[in-house]
């Protein structure tokens, strides 16, 4: 265990979830709680991202004084790493028990996954930046990894196969919720901001030549009226993909058996 002060020292191997936290004597502010504190967090975090986070502001939000809040937590780091496992806590994994197999267990956890990062946006810069060791995030990593462990593939081929699956979520759903807060700021639907960025590029005689070579795949696009679906359709055949790629290399590992 690493005590709070020296967190700040040597950040790539603290994490709020390891430190020896000096107890407080006494009670904590009347009406405050660190769940409190957290689904505020998560409310200011969703609506104005990683960068307007201040402990000022959040306290602000709550009506205590930003002293208060250092009963419960000794950074904002620490409000950050506490937010991100509340938001792991959103997974049904009541609905990967109930799944039928592996297939569809992995399927429910992509979704899942998915859902996580479009709702929270401030989810994909944070998953790199601190250690998802948290006890909902263990939670879904157990399960996840129950599940590539049922696909057959040898120890050594996991981490890969999970890779392929999770990375891919991953990104999809990071540049999905963008996308999403760059048509709100815009003060558009995301369905008007794509045909009019789509109709900006093709428009342009600049682009025309290249813009001729994409043609058919934007046509298609294009046409559907309503940006949700395509995203759906396109991360449901993606994901169908991926798991026919792993029963293929499930295969060909047992033939080298």
């Amino acid at each position: 265990m690493v005590k709070a002060a020296e967190r700040a020292k040597n950040p790539a191997r603290s994490s709020v979830w390891l430190e020896k936290r000096a107890t407080r004597s006494g009670g904590g502010p009347a009406g405050l709680d660190r769940d409190r504190i957290v689904a505020a967090a998560v409310r200011m975090l969703d609506e104005e991202g990683l960068a307007k986070l201040s402990m000022r502001k959040l306290a602000t939000e709550l009506g205590v004084t930003a002293m208060s809040l250092y009963w419960y937590v000794d950074t904002k780091d620490d409000i950050i790493e506490f937010a991100m496992d509340s938001v792991y806590g959103e997974f049904d994994l009541a609905a990967v028990d109930a799944a039928r197999d592996w297939r569809d267990r992995m399927r429910v956890l992509a979704r899942e996954y998915r859902k996580m990062l479009v709702r929270h946006p401030w989810m994909s810069p944070s998953a790199g930046q601190y250690l998802n060791i948290g006890p909902n995030a263990i939670a879904v990593g157990h399960k996840i990894h129950e599940t590539v462990a049922e696909t057959g593939l040898p120890l050594e081929r996991r981490p890969s196969a999970t890779s392929a699956v999770f990375q891919f979520v991953y990104g999809y759903g990071t540049i999905e919720s963008r996308f999403g807060r760059r048509a709100a700021e815009a003060g558009m639907s995301q369905d008007e901001f794509y045909v009019d960025s789509v109709n900006a590029f093709r428009n342009d005689p600049e682009f025309t030549g290249r813009a001729e070579v994409l043609g058919e795949i934007l046509d298609e696009r294009t046409s559907h009226g309503n940006l949700s679906e395509i995203w759906d359709r396109d991360f449901v055949y993606a994901l169908d993909v991926l798991i026919a790629g792993i029963e293929v290399m499930v295969a060909r590992e047992a033939e080298g058996a």
